[in-house]
């Protein structure tokens, strides 16, 4: 039997990874911060690809500060910041631009039109959520009016979206896939259905090509691949099992 399960935790000022025996005791953590960007008033972005060394590194920080061997990790958890939104190219992997952070304020033009003739309402009783800038499905509208070719590619399935949760998941497994904390809180998700809401994205003009599939939040995701990490294929083959908004 395997001795450990591990977490990554991806925050919104730094990303750590824990790791935990039987008893669910803490055995070894490392944690790095990365920068906050503000490039206007009411602005917030982060850089995905920093987020993504930051992972590499405090996942193998943990390991030497518990003197773990990487084989003994039965599976990995995801926990995240959530509503923060990345869009990036399916093939390249590489993002479009920096990811807009929750706090992010420059969408209350969007929710502003959004929330007209009885929209507020309309979008609460299918989402549960208010009309905020805080949510992603705003966030992604702004992104694909405001790159240039951005919402061609995302028509062709060229360009994916992901929160936190599935940026991480996409370059440690290849999968692209998000679970219902994480789906509920961009204002696309029916909470009767558990899915992509049709008629939202067509109200915010977003593909549903570049959604990724919303599953639940303790299940295998995928396994993962020596490509997509660079730390000398030590954690290939472990599972990606829990995904949960923080």
């Amino acid at each position: 039997m395997k001795k450990y399960l591990a977490a990554l935790d991806q925050g919104t000022t730094s990303t750590r990874f824990i790791i935990f025996n039987h008893a669910g005791e803490v055995v070894a953590v490392d944690q790095k911060e990365h920068k906050q960007i503000y490039p206007k008033p009411g602005r917030v972005e982060h850089d995905p690809l920093e987020i993504w060394v930051r992972v590499h590194e405090v996942m193998a920080g943990a390991l030497k500060k518990g003197s773990i061997d990487a084989s003994e990790i039965a599976a990995i958890g995801i926990t995240n910041q959530r509503e923060t939104t990345v869009l990036w190219d399916k093939q390249s992997g590489e993002p479009l631009g920096n990811a807009i952070v929750w706090q992010d304020t420059r969408t209350d033009k969007i929710c502003t039109e959004l929330a007209k003739n009885g929209g507020q309402d309309h979008l609460r009783a299918k989402t549960g959520l208010p009309l905020a800038t805080y949510f992603s499905g705003p966030k992604i509208k702004w992104i694909l009016d405001n790159i240039e070719g951005a919402h061609s590619a995302a028509e062709r399935g060229d360009l994916l979206f992901g929160t936190m949760d599935t940026w991480l998941i996409w370059n440690l497994t290849g999968e692209h896939i998000t679970d219902v904390t994480n789906a509920s809180r961009t204002l696309l998700m029916n909470l009767e259905t558990l899915d992509w809401d049709d008629e939202l994205l067509e109200l915010m003009n977003i593909p549903r090509a570049m959604m990724p599939e919303i599953r639940s939040s303790s299940e295998i995701y995928g396994y993962v691949k020596m490509g997509n990490i660079a730390l000398g294929g030590v954690f290939e083959g472990i599972p990606i099992a829990g995904d949960l908004g923080d």
